[in-house]
């Protein structure tokens, strides 16, 4: 009985001592493993030649969402055991994730998908194909358009081309992501980044969970992770809550409620949505969420964030 109290008291030592250098190894390297010069490198990729206005660039509407969401992936990552130099690489994909949104027009995008909310339109591709099973695989945004191109026009949409670019940012997302991808690899290149396959499946995990199917355990957990991660700064900035997701309020209990029904879903495993708990509980994503939040957390908000883990087993 002694060798057994004192067997498990040398496990938990371990534990709590492995976890203890995960969290200084994470706080020292404050979320970014790469070097600022090559994230802001990366960054530059969301900015897009506007269609209509010569000589006037859109600059990337998603650029401080994909890093805040990259630096709390890489943080996870590393969290979870994962190796340095293979987070490295999945922080450039993380950073990434939202380059088939480029040229997001905010004033268009949001009045396309705020008619499409309030007439119960999906907006991702599965839910699509749920809704609508004679959908042709990969042609979600030409069957949307068959369907709702006049109702698009009575709008008063005039570039109907453009109209079509910020439907496929979302029923299209693969599409418009492999080509955005094609042409920054020579870019990426000549940076000393190779761009793996796997890269871009992680980045579509979302939207396209059947493309990580007989994947290795590695490649979906990470995909886990830029989903878990990604949804919880997306439904807490106030920014892109107001733009992208017509809301009004941003609360960290209907964030983690979002998680929570993702992993009902199975679209992320409950050892990935405690990691996320962990952390935040901890205090360790405070300041990303602060930023996201233009700057400011409630105390009552903060108190909730701390006891995320309590709320979450009760």
């Amino acid at each position: 009985q002694i060798y057994t109290t004192i067997t498990i008291f040398n496990l938990l030592f371990l534990y709590f001592s492995f976890r203890l250098t995960c969290m200084n190894s994470i706080s020292s390297k404050k979320f970014l493993l790469i070097s600022e010069s090559t994230a802001k490198s990366l960054l530059k990729f969301y900015d897009y030649p506007h269609p209509e206005k010569t000589n006037e660039i859109i600059e990337g509407y998603d650029k401080d969402h994909a890093l805040r969401s990259a630096k709390m992936c890489a943080a996870i990552a590393i969290y979870l055991g994962y190796d340095e130099e293979i987070v490295r690489q999945y922080q450039i994909a993380c950073i990434l994730h939202d380059l088939g949104r480029v040229g997001l027009d905010k004033k268009l995008f949001g009045k396309i998908w705020t008619w499409a909310k309030n007439h119960k339109i999906p907006s991702r591709p599965l839910e699509w194909r749920k809704k609508y099973p004679q959908t042709e695989y990969g042609f979600e945004t030409e069957a949307f358009w068959d369907m709702y191109a006049s109702k698009i026009q009575e709008m008063g949409i005039k570039n109907i081309e453009w109209a079509k670019e910020q439907i496929e940012m979302r029923l299209g997302y693969a599409r418009r992501l492999n080509r955005f991808i094609e042409n920054i690899k020579p870019s990426l290149k000549k940076q000393g980044i190779k761009w793996a396959d796997w890269m871009e499946k992680v980045i579509l995990y979302y939207y396209y969970p059947e493309k990580m199917k007989d994947s290795p355990e590695w490649m979906r957990e990470f995909g886990e992770i830029l989903v878990g991660c990604e949804q919880l700064e997306a439904n807490s900035n106030r920014i892109r809550g107001k733009d992208y997701y017509n809301r009004s309020d941003e609360s960290f209990k209907d964030a983690f409620d979002y998680l929570n029904e993702l992993k009902n879903e199975n679209r992320i495993s409950e050892k990935v949505l405690f990691a996320i708990q962990t952390l935040v509980a901890e205090g360790l994503f405070d300041d990303i969420l602060k930023e996201a939040r233009n700057g400011y957390i409630s105390k009552k908000e903060l108190k909730f964030l701390r006891s995320i883990n309590i709320e979450s087993n009760k």
